[in-house]
């Protein structure tokens, strides 16, 4: 298995060509795409410290190709005292798709989610997304819940 070679680590200045081609991959599976300053400036905010911005990591190889992404945030829950965390975006390289990498950010997030103390970490995917819930279905609980979304 791939996984214990590939390096997680945060998202820095210089990931930006590779990040923008994974994040472009990403949102075409989904059959959507943003304008150029959406990739600025959801750049700028994972390198933010600000811990109310959007936390990244990348997926790379031994031998430094990026193969992977993750977008997460923490924010407070009406439930909760602790905050819980957002899992936005995940996205692996179609050519190492079931070899470790998804299953590596998603527990990246988990380890970072308990670091911060945030009782849960959760995420949306579309019901079509067969490969992607293969492995959401061994990592994380399936709920109930439905989406709504104005507009």
């Amino acid at each position: 298995m791939v996984s214990e070679q590939i390096v997680i680590r945060d998202i820095t200045q210089s990931d930006f060509d590779d990040w923008a081609r994974l994040w472009r991959a990403y949102l075409a599976f989904y059959e959507t795409d943003v304008p150029s300053n959406v990739y600025e400036t959801t750049f700028h905010r994972l390198l933010s410290n600000d811990p109310h911005e959007f936390n990244g990591r990348i997926a790379v190889t031994p031998e430094g190709n990026a193969v992977g992404l993750v977008h997460f945030l923490f924010h407070r829950h009406g439930w909760k005292i602790e905050n819980v965390c957002y899992l936005q975006d995940l996205f692996a390289d179609p050519e190492y798709r079931g070899r470790g990498v998804g299953r590596a950010l998603i527990e990246e997030v988990y380890r970072s989610a308990d670091a911060e103390g945030a009782s849960s970490v959760y995420w949306l995917t579309q019901d079509f997304n067969h490969t992607a819930r293969n492995l959401y279905d061994r990592v994380a609980q399936l709920t109930p819940f439905i989406k709504y979304q104005r507009g």
